[in-house]
């Protein structure tokens, strides 16, 4: 699955634009590397979020299709929040 969906289906990032936004300027980092909105995510890739003076760090549990408000937590573990 594309990053910018990712973020989006796992409620990381509210809107697919943002999140293709927040890609296009360096703000979203995989593995280490700053990373396109086209990359394709794959189970325990680490993903870093800088919004602002914000950062969120989450490791990828699971990726699937589709996910409700509710279950939307459980394809990713909680790192570092800041």
């Amino acid at each position: 699955m594309r990053l910018d969906k990712y973020l989006k289906v796992t409620r990381l990032i509210k809107r697919r634009t943002v999140a293709n936004e927040a890609c296009d300027a360096g703000k979203i980092e995989v593995n280490g590397k700053i990373a396109r909105a086209s990359y394709d995510v794959k189970v325990d890739d680490i993903i870093k979020i800088t919004l602002g003076a914000r950062t969120l760090t989450v490791k990828v549990v699971s990726v699937s299709e589709y996910a409700t408000k509710d279950n939307a937590a459980d394809n990713y573990i909680v790192i570092d929040g800041q």
